[in-house]
């Protein structure tokens, strides 16, 4: 007798399972703004505007991009920041390609300008860097569904339905 593969093979069950595992753990993802967003790091663009109404979270990242034989991404304290002053910076992003990746893997304020003058022509941003808030309390959802009194929002109980199933399924044989 011969056991065709197929829905009741192990190596469909252990994808079953997986995808039932993978279900379960919490989404966590990092977000990589373009500072500036179709203007990029510029003149004449209004980085307060730009950064009204996000929210940066420990993990997120800033991408400048910007003309490499002109401008530059300075991090700078906030005395400096108010005064544009680039003499004293705190580190200097600029790598000479025009794209930079800022990681914001602290929580407080950044502070980044353009030396060569400019700073004056608007071309800083200061954001605040908070941690993420916590994810919503789950609390048990009422089910008439007998032994499954309750769910935790389909968290818990059906990824494990499905690899019970899957598992059932894998001992099965197909005649």
């Amino acid at each position: 007798m011969e056991r065709r593969r197929g829905i009741g093979s192990p190596a469909a069950a252990a994808v079953v399972v997986a995808c039932a595992v993978l279900m379960m753990i919490p989404e966590v993802s990092s977000v990589r703004y373009m500072v500036g967003g179709g203007k990029a790091w510029s003149p004449n663009v209004n980085y307060t505007e730009w950064a009204q109404g996000k929210h940066f979270y420990n993990g997120d990242w800033l991408f400048f991009v910007y003309d490499r034989n002109q401008q530059s991404v300075l991090e700078v304290n906030k005395t400096n920041y108010e005064n544009c002053n680039s003499n004293d910076f705190l580190h200097n992003y600029t790598t000479g390609a025009g794209r930079d990746v800022v990681p914001l893997n602290q929580t407080r304020p950044y502070y980044f300008i353009c030396g060569n003058g400019f700073c004056y022509g608007g071309m800083k941003l200061a954001i605040n860097v908070e941690n993420l808030p916590p994810p919503p309390s789950s609390s048990p959802v009422k089910s008439n569904v007998g032994v499954l009194t309750y769910t935790f929002r389909g968290q818990i109980v059906i990824p494990a339905v499905f690899a019970i199933a899957a598992v059932w399924d894998s001992f099965r044989r197909v005649w």
